[in-house]
């Protein structure tokens, strides 16, 4: 799961950086404040990619998805990125979990005695 998420953190973190320059140029938001925003954003990006297997870090990741969907309110694009991207961390959870399950299986098969030969 920590790759998958991690991944999807980081190209997250891109989008946000980019979004922000667009922000600058198309909107009457300070600079200030977008950069406040956005540093926010990109900074819980890249440490959340370091704490995805803690208890909690995955609804943080959640709670950052809702936060780029509703970015939309300053720059309506990201509604769909916002979409996306939930889209993406869903898949990155869900499909992560089942690559660790499995990994966890193929483990415990490996590491069980081999059946005597009669």
């Amino acid at each position: 799961m920590r790759t998958l998420c991690s991944s999807t953190l980081i190209g997250e973190a891109l989008l946000i950086m980019f979004a922000g320059l667009v922000a600058m140029k198309l909107t009457d938001v300070g600079t200030g404040a977008i950069w406040a925003v956005s540093g926010v954003a990109i900074l819980l990006c890249v440490l959340l990619c370091g704490v995805i297997t803690r208890p909690g870090a995955v609804w943080v990741g959640w709670a950052l998805q809702l936060g780029v969907l509703a970015s939309g309110l300053v720059l309506p694009t990201m509604y769909a990125f916002g979409v996306v991207f939930g889209g993406l961390w869903w898949c990155s959870v869900h499909y992560g979990r089942k690559i660790d399950e499995f990994k966890a299986q193929r483990a415990a098969a490996a590491e069980a005695p081999a059946p005597a030969a009669a």
